[in-house]
């Protein structure tokens, strides 16, 4: 089980995406006839019968190319002829030489024939010798199938064959040959393939056999070739009998791979359902208290057998018989056959325990309890969910700190970097559900997704364990999987972990005559892509419509429904900040669609009154000047009209070249509504020492780059030259509108698409700009990607702004939340996982802030949302004759100051 540490710390998206890349690229179920793919070059089916070559049947795969193709994750797939869910799943490792085969062997109709070539894979697989469907997939998990011939592209397949009276084909079915006594197998006609097994596959009576190495029958003991009187001749080997600690070994892979070895052990798991297609044995009486020091070899196996996996149940003493192999990393016992399984004698028997300890923090120490009972000793916080709701998967850390961005609180490339993606790497485990289930899938959307179905899993919640769980090593990582599968149909008190409630329902009060706000609004687009021709979507598990995907300008709500989904969370979470001024990132930029700039804003800004039933809210309004290009989202600035009011009108940078490939920053002075001394009606006029400037950002963002913008490797992603240079433009922009508004209080917000620590971050703490966040709460973050969080969105105040600020909050109601819950999500299964309240309405949190203004006593004329909260300047026995004299006379004060200074 080789193992790089490098390979443990890839985010989980890139993980995924470097499993599945094979050495060269390979089509899906494309035609082919220039042989530049992975093919099924021989099917045989009748192994075992009477009068069969064989024993075993098998499928040969071809692989015409001049370079080796990597099978590591893929799977050779069989669906009865009339079957239309999900197929059995025969796992694939290793890889197909250039110009060379590779040997699948599978189940069998008896005990006639040879034993095959020395395989490269062995499988349960038992196909039909007549009739039925066998695929080739670049996936481990079974391949949803619709009856009929299979088109091109087809998700998952590589290639595909229909013989018989099969449903499924490639444009028509393959022929069979006769009875299963009659020696034959179906052969492709070279390696090419022209989507047609009907003309692709010929019946032979030559059966051929051939492994990777050439080999096209059992190699014999060069030190005994001939010997006739030599009783093992004309024989076979009896398997070895080994522990299991044996067949595990003290290395990253088992000594016996690709041997067949006989071992005993008692089942502790059991995954008869949801894909694994097996289960785990432990040696008798072993776990407990465990010294890993001394531990060196695991006690227990994962068993795959899809033909005996209905056989065992947790408990049973069992005797196993079959081939090692290590897949993808976890060492498994592949048990082929029933005969393979030998149930034991229970009297006597010691069942193992779990092994109690803390999660080890080295591969070498998890490889000794792969595939063990555990019961997971410490803390240990969730850290990701961005999977959950697709793969019933929680990632976790040992501890009670999450997993963090190395550039979020060390600079890129530095030592301290280093030190924490090793210490990333040593506390992430992954809480499993003992599936493969994919949620998404339209084979599974009914049913309930776990996890998420019996409660919310919000990153940074706690997890405790209640019961013992299986250690292995699946898709790049180590995972703690339950002993059976569970799905949201399983009762909450039966999972083996429960998450704690980390939710808030409001921001921290941080104090402040005025709040401020980002608020990162995830494509709001009122323009729904049914108004635009061309639009193509994702669509739900009915097939309806819900987020544009492309096509089109559109980038949110596929309908009016949709929309109504996504702006009542906005609406909620924006007038749930208690904020005064807000900016906005990723809105529409309705003069894309030949609307006013400003349709998208107003239509945002007339739904938070309708929620707070008044006229409560306003909008920047668009200057004159606009840039000559712009994106098709934009940003804005809202405010409430009896807190604060625009001082002149906004300003959009146009004149620097940095931002031709992100979103033009946009600067709008306010001052604080305060009402005129004494009894007369109206606010006063705004003075300039109250006066602060807002700008508001949205950087470029990581995902894509070239040349001097190329990802450089060191943490900070692509375009990085590009943010530091936009950076530069905006403290030049910054110092301009300082000047125009007659003010030095400045607060930059937005999503700058930077981590704390990263050079455009810096480039703005050089200029003197003070980012909050880190300085004020810096145990929060803004964002989660790969299960690491850190913080892209920020707000920096200048050195006469620093001195207002109050206090800082980052509302963590977006990043820490499943994207399950998105509006973009629902109706994705069976589970209704979508509240319209504030959690998930975005994918970034909103960070507030709170500043006292030097000349402000009792800004606007009593806010209900403000007024009876004293850190917010409201009177908390508001509305009484004293309260209203005390308020009097600080708004005469106030104004004196403003006069006098």
């Amino acid at each position: 089980m080789h193992r790089s540490v490098g390979r443990t710390l890839l985010c989980a998206a890139a993980a995924a995406a470097l499993v599945a890349a094979p050495l060269v690229s390979v089509s899906t179920a494309t035609a082919n006839p220039q042989g530049t793919g992975l093919v099924i070059a021989e099917a045989y089916l009748k192994g075992g019968s009477a009068n069969q070559p064989f024993t075993n049947k098998f499928v040969e795969l071809g692989n015409p190319t001049d370079s080796p193709v990597s099978v590591d994750g893929w799977s050779v797939q069989y669906r009865a002829a009339t079957g239309t869910g999900a197929p059995s799943v025969g796992k694939l490792a290793g890889s197909v030489p250039a110009h060379g085969t590779y040997l699948v062997q599978m189940g069998s109709n008896g005990t006639n024939g040879e034993a095959l070539p020395e395989p490269d894979a062995v499988t349960g697989l038992n196909p039909s010798g007549s009739t039925g469907t066998l695929v080739l997939a670049d996936q481990a998990t079974a391949l949803t199938l619709p009856a009929g011939a299979v088109t091109t592209g087809t998700p998952g397949v590589v290639d595909l064959l229909g013989y018989g009276t099969s449903n499924t084909f490639e444009t028509a079915v393959a022929p069979t040959g006769t009875a299963n006594a009659v020696p034959d197998a179906l052969t492709r006609q070279g390696t090419t393939d022209t989507d047609s097994n009907a003309a692709d596959f010929r019946v032979t009576t030559t059966v051929t056999p051939e492994n990777a190495a050439g080999e096209t029958t059992q190699p014999t003991d060069p030190t005994d070739p001939t010997d006739p009187t030599d009783p093992g001749d004309g024989g076979t080997t009896p398997a070895e009998r080994v522990t299991i600690a044996q067949l595990q070994g003290t290395g990253d892979a088992s000594p016996y791979a690709g041997k067949t070895v006989t071992t005993d052990g008692v089942v502790t798991a059991v995954y008869a359902t949801g894909g694994f297609n097996g289960y785990t044995v432990q040696t008798a009486g072993t776990g407990g208290a465990l010294d890993l020091g001394k531990h060196t070899a695991s006690d227990a196996v994962f068993v795959y057998s899809s033909a005996t996996v209905g056989s065992v149940a947790i408990g049973d003493a069992v005797r196993l018989t079959g081939t090692v192999s290590e897949f993808n990393g976890l060492t498994e016992l592949t048990v082929p056959t029933a005969s393979g399984l030998t149930k034991l004698p229970a009297a006597g028997v010691v069942q193992p325990v779990p092994a109690t300890l803390t999660f080890p923090r080295t591969d070498a120490q998890r490889e000794s309890l792969e595939s063990m009972l555990v019961a997971p000793q410490g803390d240990y916080t969730v850290v990701d969910n961005y999977t959950t709701n697709q793969y019933g998967e929680v990632v976790l850390a040992s501890g009670k700190q999450r997993l963090l961005q190395p550039t979020e609180v060390a600079r890129p490339g530095s030592a301290e970097a280093a030190a924490v993606t090793a210490d990333n790497a040593a506390r992430k485990v992954v809480l499993d559900d003992g599936a493969s289930t994919n949620f998404l899938s339209a084979a599974n959307q009914s049913i309930p997704v776990s996890w998420l179905t019996q409660g919310p899993v919000t990153v940074g919640a706690a997890a405790t364990f209640r019961e013992p769980v299986v250690l292995d090593y699946r898709n790049d990582s180590w995972k703690f999987q339950p002993t059976s599968p569970i799905t949201g149909a399983t009762p909450a008190a039966d999972l083996p972990a429960s998450f704690s409630d980390v939710r808030t329902a409001a921001p921290e009060n941080v104090g402040g005559d005025i709040r401020l706000a980002g608020f990162n609004v995830l494509n709001y687009f009122p323009t729904t892509g049914d108004q635009l021709t061309g639009c193509t979507y994702y669509t739900d598990r009915d097939g309806d419509p819900v987020t544009v995907r492309g096509g089109c300008d559109a980038r949110g709500a596929a309908n009016a429904d949709d929309l109504a989904r996504q702006q009542v969370k906005i609406v909620k979470a924006i007038n749930g900040l208690g904020a005064d001024v807000v900016s906005l990132e990723e809105i529409e930029n309705s003069a894309r669609f030949g609307q006013d700039r400003d349709a998208a804003v107003a239509t945002l800004v007339a739904a938070l009154n309708a929620a707070t039933g008044k006229d409560t809210w306003a909008y920047a309004k668009s200057p004159s000047k606009l840039p000559s290009s712009e994106d098709v989202i934009r940003l804005a600035l809202i405010y409430k009209k009896d807190r604060v009011q625009p001082v002149g009108s906004s300003t959009i940078l146009t004149d620097s070249t940095a931002f031709t490939n992100a979103r033009q920053p946009l600067a709008q002075a306010f001052a604080p509504v305060v009402a005129k001394p004494g009894k007369g009606k109206g606010a006063q006029k705004p003075s300039a020492k109250d006066t602060f400037l807002v700008i508001a950002n949205h950087f470029k963002s990581k995902g894509s780059g070239e040349g001097v913008d190329a990802d450089q490797g060191d943490g900070q992603g692509a375009s990085n030259h590009s943010r530091v240079e936009q950076a530069k433009a905006l403290v030049t922009f910054s110092t301009a509108m300082q000047r125009q508004a007659r003010t030095d209080k400045v607060f930059m917000l937005g999503d700058f698409n930077a981590y704390s620590e990263e050079d455009p971050v810096v480039a703005l703490e050089d200029a003197g700009y003070t980012d909050l966040g880190p300085t004020e709460d810096a145990a929060e973050w803004s964002y989660v990607f790969g299960g690491l969080s850190g913080s892209l969105d920020h707000v920096f105040a200048s050195p006469a702004a620093l001195e207002t600020v109050t206090g800082v909050d980052i509302w963590n109601i977006n990043s820490v939340e499943s994207v399950g819950l998105e509006y973009s999500r629902y109706d994705y299964n069976v589970t209704d996982l979508y509240r319209d309240d504030v959690y998930r309405a975005s994918d970034h949190d909103p960070v507030v802030v709170g500043i006292d203004l030097p000349g402000v006593g009792t800004p606007g004329g009593g806010n209900p949302g403000h007024g009876g909260d004293p850190g917010h300047g409201g009177n908390p026995d508001h509305g009484g004759p004293v309260a209203d004299a005390l308020a009097a006379l600080a708004a005469l004060l106030a104004w004196l100051r403003s006069l006098f200074g």
